[in-house]
């Protein structure tokens, strides 16, 4: 096939589906939803011996990198935070009761704001963030694939090691 034969409208139309799915991540591995999935409150904050951090720590932190990276995309006035600091929890459990809960309901909120903007024909994929210093929104939202896919994996990791796993 010659690059003359490429349906470029077909092609760009792949890649956003590819990207809304990737974002998802139900294909390779376990996804967000079954590793926040059905964890009891009281090993919400346990980091299990050996392991750096607890369940609430990787959530929190999932979602304040993803929130940090859809506002650099949608914000012209975007203000860089500090790491490590500001993108994690200052406390190994939840603040309270309803903070799990909310946490991944803010995580999938921003999430599905990312497949839209991944989807959206009026956002030019491969073009520069006007305020950033080079990244493209292909770059933002494929690094938010791969992000939360390591983390993913690391909250079942802590998981398994505090025997509250079960991927059925």
């Amino acid at each position: 096939m010659t690059n003359d034969s490429i349906d470029r409208g077909s092609t760009d139309h792949a890649l956003r589906e590819h990207l809304r799915r990737l974002l998802g991540w139900r294909d390779a591995h376990a996804d967000f939803d079954a590793a926040v999935g059905g964890l009891g409150a009281g090993l919400q904050g346990v980091r299990p011996p050996g392991l750096p951090h607890s369940p609430w720590e990787l959530l929190e932190h999932l979602r304040i990198t993803q929130a940090d990276i859809l506002e650099f995309c949608r914000d012209e006035n975007y203000r860089e935070k500090q790491w490590p600091r500001d993108y994690w929890p200052s406390a190994a459990a939840p603040p309270d009761a309803g903070a799990w809960d909310r946490s991944a309901d803010e995580f999938r909120a921003d999430r599905e704001a990312l497949q839209s903007l991944a989807t959206d024909p009026d956002v030019d994929l491969f073009a520069r963030i006007p305020w950033g210093d080079g990244q493209t929104y292909l770059r933002e939202l494929l690094l938010v694939a791969d992000h939360t896919a390591y983390h993913v994996g690391q909250l079942v990791l802590v998981r398994r090691a505090l025997g509250a796993w079960n991927p059925d």
